[in-house]
């Protein structure tokens, strides 16, 4: 048996810069990082020459081109692997719709735990290259690279995305007092709202407004913008002005697309705002999921009793990328 642990992920700035039809003519970037939240894939070899994939449903085929499950018939496809193989997962959070990467940290992790089943080691760029292969070219979904090179990596990170097709990952240099002032003075609410339409939908329309719309075009140049003062304000350890960037960036984001946000969103950041918070916004591609927002430790309290309907969830950086945590006999 195997099994794979990948992070999930919190993307502060630059979300959107990492489409295709973004950054195939002008470079994105974004602060993005892995957090202490995973998806646990574990691989078994089967007693038979069947294939079993366990999800949120259970599948019994003979072959990979058989799975309905198209990020494990693409993976199974890439490995080379095809039967007498039993693939199930964990996660430690709701992993759909909720806007930290999930599919993206999904594919890395059973990438990683199927080069390790068949004995093979895997860099972390071999990973998320592949992980983006499989679900931007392969299964044809509207997302960007930004899910799946953290998830590999792990890490906090400026990452930016090339017009030639190529992605650097360069870690943030920061002191130890400032990453640890940075996971305290984040608070993570899970809004318990489910997308009025998928995020596919939505990066769809992204993507076709990036292309076509020069005024929408421009408000994503501003957030590669804002995620490159970011990183300095990091490296500055000047965490206030963190904040104040990731205010802006979520008024920025706010205003390419009306799907970003909700009258229910909108309100709890009007709350949190005026109860102590510098800056915050919703991950991933919005109108559901999780809300973040950055504050002083001593505002915590008073902003987590003004927003009784929100669930407080405990999250700190997860410095390391997928990685097998179990290798049986």
């Amino acid at each position: 048996m195997i099994v794979s642990k990948t992070p999930l992920r919190i993307s502060f700035m630059g979300g959107m810069s990492d489409l295709p039809s973004y950054y195939e003519k002008d470079a994105g970037a974004v602060i993005t990082t892995a957090i202490n939240k995973y998806i646990y894939i574990t691989i078994n070899k089967k007693f038979d020459d069947k294939i079993r994939a366990s999800y949120s449903i259970t599948e019994f085929v003979d072959t990979p081109n058989e799975l309905k499950h198209e990020l494990i018939r693409e993976s199974l496809k890439v490995v080379g692997i095809d039967n007498g193989i039993e693939i199930t997962s964990i996660s430690d959070i709701p992993s759909m719709g909720t806007g930290l990467g999930s599919s993206s940290t999904y594919t890395v992790g059973l990438l990683n735990a199927l080069y390790a089943y068949l004995g093979k080691s895997s860099s972390s760029e071999t990973l998320a290259k592949n992980a983006c292969d499989i679900e931007i070219n392969k299964c044809k979904k509207n997302i960007g690279k930004q899910d799946q090179y953290i998830a590999a990596y792990g890490g906090l990170n400026h990452i930016k995305f090339n017009s030639d097709g190529s992605t650097f990952v360069n870690p943030i240099i920061c002191s130890k007092e400032t990453k640890k002032e940075l996971h305290e003075n984040l608070l993570f609410f899970y809004t318990g709202l489910t997308r009025s339409s998928s995020a596919d939908e939505i990066l769809t329309k992204t993507s076709s407004f990036l292309k076509n719309n020069k005024k929408k075009r421009l408000l994503v140049k501003k957030l590669v913008s804002l995620a490159d003062e970011m990183k300095l304000s990091l490296e500055q350890n000047d965490l206030e002005y963190f904040g104040y960037l990731l205010n802006e960036g979520w008024m920025t984001k706010r205003q390419t697309q009306n799907s970003i946000s909700n009258g229910y969103i909108d309100e709890w950041y009007r709350i949190a705002i005026s109860n102590g918070a510098l800056g915050g916004k919703l991950c991933g591609a919005g109108s559901g999921g999780f809300l973040i927002f950055y504050a002083p430790k001593e505002k915590h309290k008073e902003i987590i009793n003004s927003l009784p309907d929100l669930r407080q969830i405990p999250v700190d950086l997860e410095p390391q990328g997928s990685r097998i945590i179990y290798v049986g006999e």
